[in-house]
């Protein structure tokens, strides 16, 4: 089945058809480890693990590279204002955000490059496009790249050509910038002891250290090679970073950086753009405090189409929830059929696809839940067995290596809960319906729901 990507620079669905026959080499932009990741930057990150167990559900092998920007103008700026290294300020944020992708039940991927190892890699691209006269030293001592020698620069934001001539006389040194037309973007600046503190690296063209566009070329290039693949980010990266790393890496390296470039929608929170001072600014750590679980987190972001919009509020968590819910609850019935009989036609082919149309999550969900629906029905009237149900847990484990949040550990009760469990069991048994009626209640004032199964009660969370 061919595999189609939606590719940013081209606009066009593409039969996804990789440099090396089996193997796909992506890159994923990661965090700047300045603070705690919210759940707008969780959103790139959930589909660029939906992306990669993609791949590997379609057999392919992926090399995955996510970098970790630990310097740029946010980090030294914590770092001096806090009194501490700039690895010191970073690890803080760099160790949180691994605990939060092992919340998210994001796949680990073979390489987290961090930009302060590969000062080395960047200074000698920046040599490389100097002396080819394409860079240039400002008058501020800094070193920035000339978006007039580069032609087809803007073609990947589909820039205004007019917009370009405008701003092409204009520099601008700081890592990020909203700006309409383009400008000459930095690659090295020079160091400011009042900006910088003493924070700098020593290179050919003086102390200072790299902007940040220069960083992701650079570790690309070592680690995947001057041609990847495929390379993903959020839409804001469009314009100006992926734009600037297309025209740096192919003026040094004199080849196609990236085949197919992707990019995943913002998210909004009810319907704003998230922002603290609106009250509506979330951490995944924000989310878990509220007693959310990693997974339910996981569900809401990856639901989505990855190039429609997604409105995050807390209700459309609850619900979620209970999408998980079905799904757990289909499994447990599955593990406990003991009817005969036939489940109805195999819901793959089509969940694949969906995810083989430019990975349409939202479409395979679809399908998986309308065979939910037609499979309880048949279970409820005793036409699924063993046999059916183990063949229908083996296509659901499969699809769960794309989706990550089927087949999880049951959460642990608390033991006191369970003790309180046991105790309306027993009453049942001896018929005293007042106590047993009084532990439910119990339980629910807690959170959670007695279910009465086959196999005996259980608990499970409202």
């Amino acid at each position: 089945m061919d595999l189609k990507l939606f590719n940013t620079e081209t606009r066009v669905k593409e039969i996804f058809k990789p440099i090396s026959p089996g193997l796909v080499k992506l890159y994923t932009c990661g965090p700047t480890i300045y603070n705690f990741a919210h759940i707008g930057n969780f959103r790139t990150y959930v589909f660029e693990d939906i992306l990669r167990r993609t791949f590997e559900f379609f057999g392919y092998k992926v090399e995955q590279a996510m970098n970790l920007t630990d310097v740029d103008d946010k980090t030294i700026r914590g770092a001096l204002a806090q009194h501490i290294s700039l690895d010191d300020f970073t690890k803080v944020y760099k160790k949180a955000f691994f605990e939060d992708l092992k919340s998210l039940h994001i796949e680990p991927v073979e390489y987290y490059p961090e930009a302060t190892h590969y000062i080395k890699q960047m200074i000698v691209m920046i040599e490389e496009l100097v002396s080819q006269e394409i860079a240039y030293k400002g008058q501020d001592g800094s070193i920035y790249f000339s978006i007039t020698k580069f032609p087809s620069y803007g073609r990947l934001s589909h820039l205004d050509k007019q917009d370009l001539q405008v701003g092409a006389s204009e520099r601008v040194a700081a890592d990020e910038y909203d700006k309409e037309s383009a400008s000459d973007f930095v690659l090295w600046k020079a160091f400011d002891p009042e900006r910088d503190g003493d924070i700098y690296w020593e290179s050919p063209f003086g102390k200072g250290r790299p902007g940040w566009h220069i960083e992701c070329s650079a570790m690309a290039s070592a680690l995947l090679g001057n041609t990847i693949d495929v390379h993903v980010g959020g839409v804001d990266n469009i314009f100006p970073h992926h734009e600037n790393e297309i025209a740096q890496s192919e003026a040094c390296f004199g080849c196609q950086f990236v085949k197919y470039w992707l990019h995943a929608e913002h998210l909004l929170v009810d319907h704003k753009k998230m922002s603290k001072s609106l009250g509506n600014f979330y951490t995944l750590r924000d989310l878990l405090d509220k007693g959310y679980t990693g997974h339910e987190v996981r569900y809401m972001l990856l639901q989505t189409h990855y190039r429609t919009q997604l409105n995050f509020t807390l209700q459309g968590l609850d619900a979620a929830r209970f999408s998980l819910q079905r799904l757990h609850d289909f499994v447990f019935r599955l593990e406990n059929a003991s009817g005969q009989g036939t489940a109805p036609a195999s819901f793959l082919p089509a969940f694949e696809e969906y995810l083989a149309d430019d990975f349409n999550i939202s479409g395979a969900l679809s399908v998986l839940f309308d065979f939910i629906r037609d499979t309880n029905s048949l279970i409820d009237q005793g036409k699924v067995g063993p046999n059916e149900a183990s063949h229908i847990l083996s296509l659901l484990k499969k699809v769960d290596k794309v989706l990550g949040v089927i087949f999880l550990p049951p959460p642990e009760v608390p033991p006191h809960l369970e003790e309180l469990l046991q105790k309306r069991v027993q009453a049942r048994k001896e018929k005293n319906f007042a106590e047993a009626d009084k532990m439910r209640d119990a339980l629910l004032l807690e959170g959670y729901l007695i279910e009465d199964t086959p196999t005996g009660a259980r608990l499970k969370k409202k």
